[in-house]
């Protein structure tokens, strides 16, 4: 018997990553890890660049997020150069953000996490991908959801010049002002999302909620972990993607901290695992502990699920109702349970859109004021948004001439990147015993990354377009006897 079993690659998400699971004797899981081979490099590569050509370097980190990194980025040259933009350049970037988010959220649940959900599991390899789950629903609702994820990304072409790779966002606004004909166009848009959120959402509620063996899994123990969590929330404690303080609340939805951007480094603190390229973040006011839950444990969770648990509520009315009836179903707040990233990510998609029907319709939106010019000395900014993964850290420091100094990323799937690897190693332990193992199984196992819609390509980036690797060699008690390392990189 195989006491090793390699998953390589791990499937439908964006980036590349590996699974090791190890048994012991017996056949049952001993440990399992995710593995993330490739190299982060943005933060070096981008040394004495211009502090403005950040948020389109940045933003080629990934072909899902770069919107989020276009963004976060800007906000943090309004910080550097310490410049407010106007009320309609702000509006416009959210209505920007609200549409990115809307569409990359149908992606995941559609094409990456929904085939799991509804075409089930343990079907057959070649139908758990997005034609099977047209094959389920029918070939017209595949149009639409190619349809309305297509218009959506039109909006933010009108936006930003780019429907996948924005160019608008500058220190203190944007480049243009929108006219009243997009205005009038992106209302329309707005109502066939919000109308098409809702379609999904009852897609969820008579596909997935209405399975027994997907809602024994929702409810049950395999998936659930309890941990603390974290999301941007507004002055009133509810989510807002584009701007906010950073929440805390602890496993029994208590608040622990509230805290600004610039304030990250005091309470976020990363560490390196020697098997893998993704940094893990945990609570520093609470310490690591290794990879476990409970209040004692500084493990932490972003994202969907997250930002639901550390808001009091939706700010607007179609997804506040659907959040009050995510809470009753699922035992109140907060949730616990890794599969249930799912529902609350169709409910920000909901959230997205109604956000987006508001911000059209204010006239604001098409005023010809969109940019206030910088005029300080750039030394040091911070930005923050809620990427659609969870929270995401722009940190720049610069020379007196703007020149990047330093750069740190800290990206969604960081955040939450122990709470992924405990997911695995639970799943692995409960579904493989003595040995048996299947194909079913080991999609089982992936279901519980998947949930939280990772993105390593964000977490860890290629410096050299190779693949340079640690080599380390352990005796057969387990014990590290040597570290081959490789050729140091100039």
């Amino acid at each position: 018997m195989s006491k090793r079993i390699t998953i390589d690659p791990i499937t439908r998400l964006e980036g590349h990553g590996k699974i090791e699971i190890f048994l012991d004797d017996k056949g049952d899981v001993e440990r399992a890890y995710l593995q993330v081979p490739d190299f982060k490099g943005f933060e070096k590569f981008c040394e004495g660049r211009p502090a403005e050509e950040m948020p389109v370097i940045t933003q080629k980190i990934c072909g899902v997020c770069p919107t989020a990194h276009h963004t976060a980025s800007c906000k943090a040259l309004d910080d550097l150069f310490k410049v407010d933009p106007p009320p309609a350049a702000s509006k416009i970037r959210e209505l920007m953000y609200n549409a990115f988010i809307f569409e990359d959220h149908l992606l995941h649940f559609f094409i990456l996490g929904g085939p799991d959900l509804i075409v089930g599991p343990d079907a057959p390899v070649d139908e758990r991908n997005v034609f099977g789950l047209i094959g389920k629903l029918g070939v017209e609702i595949g149009k639409k959801v190619i349809d309305i994820r297509n218009r959506v990304r039109g909006v933010n072409a009108a936006i930003s010049g780019s429907s996948l790779y924005p160019v608008c966002g500058l220190p203190g606004g944007v480049s243009k002002a929108l006219t009243e004909e997009e205005r009038a166009e992106i209302q329309v848009v707005a109502g066939d999302a919000i109308e098409f959120a809702e379609f999904a959402l009852k897609v969820f509620h008579d596909k997935v909620l209405a399975n027994d063996t997907f809602a024994d899994l929702m409810t049950g123990d395999i998936f659930f972990h309890d941990t603390y969590y974290m999301g941007m929330v507004d002055e009133s404690n509810r989510v807002n993607f584009y701007d906010g303080r950073v929440r805390v609340v602890d496993p029994d939805g208590n608040e622990l901290v509230k805290f600004d951007a610039k304030d990250y480094l005091t309470h976020l603190e990363e560490r390196v695992e020697p098997w893998s390229y993704l940094k893990t973040l945990y609570l520093k006011n609470v310490g690591w502990q290794g990879f476990v839950s409970g209040k004692d444990s500084g493990v932490y969770r972003v994202g969907p699920l997250a930002r639901l648990n550390v808001s009091e509520g939706m700010a607007t009315p179609l997804a506040q109702a659907e959040r009050e009836k995510f809470f009753d179903v699922l035992g109140g707040r907060p949730v616990h349970n890794t599969l249930a990233y799912h529902w609350a990510r169709l409910i920000e998609v909901l959230y997205a859109a109604e956000r987006m029907g508001e911000l059209a319709r204010d006239e604001e939106l098409t005023s010809p004021n969109v940019r206030n010019l910088p005029k300080e000395i750039p030394e040091e900014g911070f930005g923050v948004c809620e990427a659609p993964r969870g929270t995401l850290f722009h940190h720049y420091t610069t020379d007196g001439q703007g020149m990047i100094e330093k750069l740190s990323l800290l990206v969604a799937t960081q955040n939450s990147a122990a709470a992924i690897c405990m997911s695995i190693e639970k799943a692995a332990r409960a579904f493989i015993k003595g040995g048996r193992v299947s194909d079913a199984i080991l999609n089982m196992i992936e279901m519980a990354f998947r949930a939280y819609d990772p993105c390593l390509a964000c977490a860890t980036h290629c410096l050299t377009g190779r693949k340079p690797g640690m080599v380390y060699l352990y005796d057969k008690d387990k014990q590290l006897i040597r570290v081959i390392e490789p050729q140091t990189l100039k």
